[in-house]
């Protein structure tokens, strides 16, 4: 690894145009990255992780003001302008953005794509630059890459698209990468797939990288040095081992702490000192005693989608059964496609059974007729993955928590505000947000919100999907605290949806681990994410990356040598 920088940053400040005046988002960041150097750059939300990255690309907004100094080997960044900065994009420096969804053009094929990347910057004929684009899928490892390069971005998973784009970044062998979140919402499998693929791309084009994420399991995995960023300045600088081991800044330390971390189980994600009981087998029954109603019980759920265009039927839930003690916390963990959502949504009844039944508390959904489902489901609570999107964006937060209960006829107009602002400081909120909007709200708040709407009601069953999956670790620990005090006080059952093994070890009970749509393994926290019985659950928890990069080191070793997969 060689000791002089290939980009430097020197007091780089970030600024943008506002109504209000300026508003200040980077404050004389400075850094180096080294060849072949991975430097991890970490921050929560707002921290000016992605602005400062963007400003060496010339990708900010005309009302942005850049300051200071960036050089790639020397050759200044930050005066670039029209087209000497789209030469250098994407040849020389390269981003892999970090919603892959919305950064591929829709109608146009990857090859496509990839091609015009290459023939940006190169001179090559078309068909050239096609056999070059199969040749960039195959390394970044997409299969069957002589079809693939003539599929659509919405034909591929969301681990293909972001392969995609690492072989749009790659393909005019650039002297540095900069990931922009490249594993933010992929299963833990994918996600260790594509850390493995930087790494090699680290090894054998010698390419330098950013690393920009929240996620400091991927830091551990990956990163040869850190720069933690705080309020848009940089306060600490350090390589991988030291900081973790050793870190000096308070909030370093304090970032540090609000990370989950596999095995270590309930509590290891507490910022603010909160002590509720532990969410673990021994603390309470979680199991159905034969005096109980479940409060969930699914048995022999079949749950099948029509194909498009004549094509056959798609099973997305196989022979599933499972139940859920009142008061308990069941996770359902597994891969995107093993059918936890469609089993979170069919136990609401948002999509309906193709066989077996759902009861809830007792009542199976199938013989509940209009009326009677509309009373079952005042006993439901559901927060969405994403509030942004769950969220009305032309109404208050005060009236979207109000809404389940103007909709199931609940309480005066009086009792009502008094309810919304009474959950508002439940979820830690100032009681003045009711009158804001939800754009007006951070990830985090906008999070607390749907929280509060699902509980409004006094649920006896909450689903959660995903919760915290694009939430910074220190609102996710603040989010899992909160729901594991309010969880205790109200002693609601659960079905918490996730893909984050470490989230799930600390608010469930029990767990139930899905592959391609069926159960493969149920049973205590402890004994499931401690000793699973079997191979996909084993190969699952071996592709967590944990925030400590010596015991991260020891775990993809070991991953290595477990069969491969198929």
């Amino acid at each position: 690894m060689s000791t002089e920088p290939v980009l430097r940053i020197d007091r780089l400040s970030v600024s943008f145009r506002a109504d209000a005046g300026a508003v200040q988002a980077v404050r004389e960041a400075s850094f180096d990255v080294g060849a072949a150097e991975i430097v991890a750059v970490v921050g929560e939300s707002g921290s000016g992780k992605s602005v400062s990255s963007r400003a060496l690309l010339g990708l900010l907004p005309g009302y942005a003001t850049v300051t200071g100094s960036a050089t790639l080997d020397g050759e200044e960044l930050t005066g670039l302008r029209g087209e000497a900065v789209r030469s250098l994009r994407g040849r020389r420096i390269a981003m892999i953005f970090q919603e892959p969804s919305t950064s591929l053009d829709p109608v146009r094929t990857v090859g496509w794509q990839i091609v015009e990347a290459l023939r940006a910057h190169r001179r090559m004929s078309r068909r050239a630059a096609r056999a070059r684009a199969v040749e960039l899928l195959d390394l970044v490892g997409i299969p069957d890459p002589a079809k693939r390069v003539g599929s659509y971005p919405h034909q591929m998973s969301g681990g293909q698209k972001q392969r995609v784009m690492i072989a749009i970044a790659i393909a005019c062998e650039p002297e540095v990468i900069i990931a922009d979140e490249p594993t933010t919402a992929l299963d833990v499998t994918v996600q260790a797939q594509i850390l493995d693929l930087l790494r090699d791309l680290r090894d054998r084009l010698g390419t330098a990288i950013v690393l920009i994420t929240h996620n400091m399991g991927v830091v551990a995995d990956l990163a040869d040095r850190v720069v933690v960023m705080y309020r848009g300045e940089v306060v600490e600088q350090a390589p991988v081992a030291d900081l973790f081991a050793s870190p000096q800044h308070p909030y370093t330390r304090r970032l540090l702490a609000a990370v989950p971390h596999l095995g270590h189980g309930a509590g290891s994600a507490t910022t603010r000192g909160v002590q509720v009981p532990a969410a673990t087998g021994e603390a309470r029954s979680p199991d159905v005693t034969p005096a109980q109603v479940p409060a969930l019980a699914i048995r022999d759920l079949v749950v099948e989608f029509p194909g498009r265009l004549g094509s056959p039927a798609v099973r997305a839930v196989d022979g599933v059964s499972l139940e859920i003690a009142p008061g308990a916390v069941l996770g359902l963990v597994g891969e995107s496609g093993s059918g936890k959502t469609t089993i979170g949504r069919v136990a609401v009844g948002l999509v309906p059974a193709t066989k077996g039944t759902v009861e809830v508390f007792g009542d199976d959904l199938a013989r509940t007729s209009a009326k009677e489902l509309r009373d079952v489901r005042r006993r439901f609570g559901f927060v969405f993955q994403d509030p942004a999107a769950s969220l009305n964006p032309r109404a208050s937060v005060g009236a979207c928590i109000a809404e389940p209960m103007i909709v199931h006829d609940e309480g005066t107009e009086a009792s009502r505000r008094a309810k919304v602002l009474e959950l508002l400081d439940a979820v830690e909120l100032p009681t003045s947000f009711a009158a804001r909007y939800p754009h007006e709200l951070s990830g985090g708040q906008r999070q607390r919100v749907s929280l509060a709407r699902a509980l409004v009601l006094g649920p006896d069953l909450l689903v959660a999907d995903e919760p915290t999956s694009a939430l910074d670790v220190s609102v996710q620990a603040t989010v899992l605290d909160l729901f594991r005090t309010l969880q205790a006080e109200m002693g609601f059952a659960c079905l918490f949806v996730s893909h984050d093994l470490a989230v799930v070890d600390i608010v469930a009970d029990r767990v139930a681990v899905m592959s391609a749509g069926r159960l493969v393994e149920t049973g205590l926290t402890a004994d499931v994410l401690r000793t699973p019985k079997e191979e996909y659950t084993r190969a699952l928890l071996a592709a967590v990356p944990v925030p400590d990069p010596a015991e991260q080191a020891v775990r993809r070793r070991a991953r290595a040598e477990l069969p491969a997969r198929t």
